[in-house]
Formats: structure tokens, sequence, C-alpha cells
């Protein structure tokens, strides 16, 4: 992937707001290899995304940001410019199902995820072979049904430890406490095998047959306070007929659910994602 700085820009629409970010990259000799925008007429807000080639640029990092803030400021924009360099941290949780995380390390080792992945933390064991193999470290913190807290609490120093930027809960069947997804906000991630926001909490499969629906998903979101309500980032949905029984839809899901994770969290990577309220505008 090569080398850019990115700009991502949330603010009251208003007249002129491309033309002076875009007269601002070129004053210093920028290249925008990649610009995304949208106007929300409901709303009234206006979201941007800017590349640029960093070697186009005529000063450094730091100083290209700094001389952003005087725009940033006359536009009141929320904001936010990284450098493509610096690749994020994340940290994966997982349970006993290994579909998802089986996935998202295939890609990564194949490059298709632009991070560092420091760590995986389970509350069982099955996991580490897998997590080992890979070269990276396994962290086992079983959960007890009546005292959670005590295991939480040592999940929050891992992910504090490995420096995490971003934590995925790759079908990891626990529900984190609200301080921690309030500590974290944005930055957590999870899949989970419903198209919500129907049939969410637990086995959504199985309320799905019941239901006799004809197409069934997986949506991958991020974690709030409030129970599979995050702001959604990807979908995806596969047919099903009165045919199929409750296993077929498990084996069917499983497929969705490895391929919207990955997509949300590449978007993610790469700052594709801005959150507003509890929707998200996706520049995929």
């Amino acid at each position: 992937m090569s080398h850019s700085y990115r700009l991502i820009v949330s603010c009251p629409d208003r007249v002129g707001i491309v033309s002076r970010v875009s007269s601002f990259i070129a004053a210093q000799g920028g290249s925008i290899t990649e610009a995304s925008q949208h106007s929300d007429l409901e709303t009234g807000r206006f979201f941007m995304r800017y590349e640029v080639r960093a070697d186009t640029v005529g000063i450094t990092y730091r100083e290209f940001s700094d001389a952003f803030t005087p725009i940033a400021e006359a536009f009141d924009m929320d904001w936010a410019m990284t450098d493509s360099q610096d690749k994020p941290r994340v940290v994966i949780l997982v349970s006993r199902e290994d579909h998802c995380l089986t996935d998202l390390l295939h890609r990564w080792r194949n490059d298709e995820l632009d991070c560092d992945i420091v760590g995986v933390v389970s509350n069982h064991t099955n996991m580490r072979p897998l997590a080992e193999w890979h070269g990276i470290p396994f962290h086992h913190v079983p959960v007890e049904a009546h005292h959670k807290a005590p295991a939480f609490a040592e999940v929050e120093r891992l992910i504090d430890d490995m420096r995490a930027d971003c934590i995925v809960l790759a079908r990891y069947m626990q529900i984190l406490p609200p301080e921690l997804c309030a500590r974290y906000a944005g930055r957590v991630i999870n899949i989970h095998h419903s198209f919500l926001p129907s049939f969410a909490g637990a086995k959504p499969y199985h309320q799905a047959y019941e239901r006799g629906v004809k197409l069934i998903g997986a949506t991958c979101h991020y974690v709030t306070q409030e129970l599979d309500a995050g702001p959604i980032i990807e979908q995806g949905v596969h047919r099903v007929s009165h045919c199929h029984t409750p296993r077929d839809l498990v084996r069917f899901g499983r497929d969705v659910e490895k391929n919207v994770l990955a997509r949300g969290l590449r978007w993610h990577l790469e700052d594709r994602v801005i959150v507003h309220d509890n929707k998200t505008v996706v520049f995929a």
C-alpha cells in the first residue's frame, strides 16, 4: 500500500468546503489520489475523506496537520488526519468458533488487512494453537458466569498493555461491560450473526428459522453500551428457503459473517467509516 495521508472530515454543510480543502492541499504540493464527499440533505451535514500522496507534500506530516487546523476551525469541523504508515494495533477477542478468527488471520498474513494484530484474547483455550501458529500472543481469560468483573478487568488490562487501537469481537460470546464499551467507543467492532436490527441476542439463526425468513444475514457494527444497537458498518445476506434447517442457516451464516467482518474491519482500518449520531457514512 502506497504511503499516504488521510484527511477525514465531518462538519455542517456550506458552500466552499471542497474548494478550501482542495486549495490547501494543492498549496502544499499534495497530489489527491482519492476523494470522497457526501452531503446529508436531511441533517445538513457534510462528510469528506481525502487521500494525499505523502511524497508530494512539501512539509512534514505534523506541519501538514497543524497547517490544516485553522481551516478546520473556520468550518467547525470534526476531523482527523492519519498517516497510512502508522499501522493500527488490533486485538481480537474470540470464544469457541474459529471461522471469523481464521479468516482474519489468513487475510492479515496475505496483507489484505493493513494493521498489526498484536494479540488474541479468549475465554477458552481452543484458539491457542491457531494464534501461536501465526506468531501472535494468545491470552486465556476464563469468564465465570456469575462473577465476570475480574475477567473483564483482566481483558481491559491486556488491551491496555498491548496498546490496542482497535478491538475486534470475532464471535466473542460475552457481553462487554458498559464502562469498557464507553472507554473504547468507536474502536470496538463486533460481528453479529443476524441482519440487525432483527433477531438481536442469542441464537438468531434459530429465531430466523422459526420466523420462516427467506434471507439471513450478518451485521458488522461498532459496540456501544446498548446491546447489538451500535452504528452499523456493513451487512450481508444469504437466501434461504423452507427446505433449509437451522443447521443449514448456521452454515450459510458463517460464510456471510466472516466476509462481512473482514470488509467492515478493512474499511475501519483505512479510515473509510465516519460515525455521526448512531449511523455511519462509509466511503468504501
